[in-house]
């Protein structure tokens, strides 16, 4: 009997065979423009119809500080626009393309700024951080479907940096840890606070996906003694709340962050996403180490993805994905990063499906069921 597209990614998550591995990505802005101007997606195509994923996603908390402060624009150009929003932050955002805005003044650098202006806001419940009307719509859709279904949002790192930029929140790790402990408690209270509402109302997701790019090239922010000291309590009691409800924890992050990966696992991670090939991942390496405590998403190199090249493809993986499987690992098929417009409509449709038919090498009795 073929599984379902939830009994493959549940199965991927608990270290269990499948037919075919789930899999699943997100597409650029420009990707998605390419792909309907070439005739290729209809405007406003659902891409997890379209491409067969398996899972959908939805709930991500507002973590704006102030939600009542109406976003100012304090300067701008025909290619960007400087805003000044509800955190206190002052961010450079590009006009005609997509990617991370650009770091250009806090209101909070220190202890005292957090608590007076940012902590206030975030202690008690407000229905206009949740959004049932969009976790319930993709809920339902997956149930019928037959995906899995995953609440994802961000977790204290995603969510500290933004009030404070990276430089403050890092240089108070040294210089005031109290301070970003507080804001690590602040922020998983809050979460929790809002998560057992939305599910109240709105039922329960399959699985738990939390945003947390901790790393750049070769090496993570932090030491992994500054992670278990100031960071892993937030994190030990969000993956504790998701344990207690019989969920799993998915863990994204870009950049490299092999040296957290054991204070992740200690925290109660059970999948890693994203594992980006040039900061310096590498999963099979990783799956020698932790792959009978994990499962892996990602690590297939999205520029070998944007070559277009379907040898290259197939090499990268059988090198990525094979050893994992032999290993006793779950995998869920996944770019090491997200698809850009460089990858030919017809190449992501191939990387999905041979990807996924990477578990016919290893259990084939289950794709002769």
């Amino acid at each position: 009997m073929t599984m379902t597209h939830k009994e493959r990614f549940l199965n991927a998550l608990n270290r269990k065979p499948v037919d075919l591995l789930p899999r699943g990505d997100g597409l650029w802005g420009e990707t998605t423009a390419r792909y309907i101007k070439e005739g290729q997606l209809r405007q406003g195509e659902d891409h997890v119809e379209h491409f067969d994923l398996s899972w959908r996603s939805a709930g991500w908390l507002n973590s704006t500080a102030d939600l009542g402060f109406q976003d100012q624009v304090v300067d701008q150009t025909d290619e960007w626009k400087l805003i000044l929003n509800g955190n206190g932050s002052t961010l450079k955002w590009w006009k005609n393309h997509s990617g991370t805005p650009e770091h250009v003044d806090f209101k909070v650098k220190e202890r005292k700024a957090w608590e007076s202006l940012v902590k206030p806001h975030l202690l008690n419940f407000d229905r206009r951080r949740i959004g049932c009307e969009g976790y319930r719509e993709q809920r339902s859709r997956a149930h019928v479907e037959k995906r899995a279904f995953v609440w994802a949002g961000v977790a204290p790192f995603e969510q500290m940096h933004p009030v404070c930029g990276h430089e403050y929140m890092l240089m108070g790790m040294a210089e005031d840890p109290d301070w970003v402990l507080d804001m690590v408690m602040t922020y998983a209270d809050m979460t929790i606070m809002h998560l057992e509402q939305l599910f109240a109302e709105e039922g329960l997701p399959d699985a738990f996906w939390f945003y947390e790019d901790m790393g750049f090239k070769q090496r993570p922010f932090m030491s992994p003694g500054m992670y278990r000291d100031l960071v892993q309590p937030g994190h030990k009691k969000l993956f504790d709340y998701v344990h207690s409800k019989g969920r799993k924890v998915i863990v994204h992050s870009c950049g490299c962050v092999e040296k957290l990966v054991p204070g992740l696992i200690e925290a109660g991670m059970d999948c890693l996403q994203a594992m980006e090939v040039k900061a310096g991942m590498d999963m099979p390496r990783l799956a020698k180490l932790y792959g009978d405590r994990i499962s892996f998403c990602g690590n297939l190199d999205i520029r070998i993805v944007g070559s277009n090249d379907r040898q290259a493809i197939d090499a990268e993986l059988e090198r990525k994905i094979l050893p994992v499987l032999k290993m006793g690992s779950g995998f869920i098929v996944h770019s090491d990063h997200s698809i850009p417009p460089e990858v030919d409509h017809d190449t992501l449709v191939y990387f999905f499906d041979a990807g996924s038919r990477m578990a016919q090498r290893v259990w084939p009795e289950l794709s002769k069921a």
